[in-house]
């Protein structure tokens, strides 16, 4: 469990490390926040199903289809400029309690 919990926590980061450099270039997976979101709806059944704040004041937001199981992942900077990051397929919702400290995670 613990290496899953690293594995994870590394993903994590790479993909914060990705949207910051994401704002960084010219990228045709960019546009204004309402098209991106249109475009995610209407071609993919996908609605949002988490937000967070990044670095820089930029909400990450994670957007899903639970029929057909796509997700994508998107950077919105204060502008409203939107950057696709990851997509894929398979999205699962999940609630799971955090580990108590000091006990085992398994």
């Amino acid at each position: 469990m613990k290496r899953e919990l690293l594995t994870l926590s590394l993903g994590v980061g790479a993909l914060l490390l990705a949207a910051t450099h994401a704002f960084g270039q010219t990228n045709r997976n960019c546009g204004q926040r309402a098209l991106v979101i249109e475009r995610l709806a209407d071609r993919y059944g996908e609605s949002r199903q988490s937000i967070g704040l990044g670095t820089n004041n930029q909400v990450v937001e994670v957007f899903a289809s639970l029929e057909t199981g796509t997700w994508t992942i998107t950077v919105t900077n204060p502008a409203g400029m939107t950057c696709l990051v990851a997509s894929g397929q398979s999205f699962e919702t999940l609630s799971e309690a955090a580990p108590v400290a000091g006990e085992s995670a398994l």
